[in-house]
């Protein structure tokens, strides 16, 4: 099997209080998903799809994503992510995101993914530590 557009993947949480901006960001923010959350979420679902046709050692990073929060969902409320891959060039995967809580659509946007090795990902970031630590 090889990845190819049209995977799809959903995830269904219930909001909770450390999902919340109030959490992540002070008591002067609302107690509704926070955007970072949100993104990570979407991160989630995109990733998961691709977890049944990665070979051994591959994994997939994050390297963009473009959304827009539409709509505040308070803590108690469930929020359905999906993913839907849209392209496919090389190691480099285009998907369209959404979620949805109870009410309404509340993010839609895009997220792209690129696969990688993860050996040769883990030995360029031994590499980068020890250039740190000198």
């Amino acid at each position: 099997m090889s990845i190819q557009p049209g995977l799809k993947a959903e995830l269904t949480i219930t909001v909770q209080e450390s999902d919340t901006a109030r959490f992540s960001a002070g008591e002067g923010f609302p107690p509704v998903l926070s955007t970072p959350r949100l993104v990570g979420y979407l991160e989630r679902t995109a990733h998961q799809s691709l977890l049944p046709y990665l070979k051994e050692n591959q994994g997939s990073v994050g390297t963009c994503i473009n959304i827009r929060h539409l709509a505040a969902t308070p803590v108690g409320m469930q929020v359905r992510f999906c993913a839907e891959l849209m392209e496919v060039d090389g190691r480099r995967l285009r998907f369209k995101v959404e979620a949805w809580d109870e009410i309404e659509k509340i993010a839609e946007g895009e997220h792209e993914r690129f696969l990688m090795d993860r050996s040769r990902f883990d030995e360029r970031l031994a590499e980068k530590i020890q250039r740190m630590r000198k």
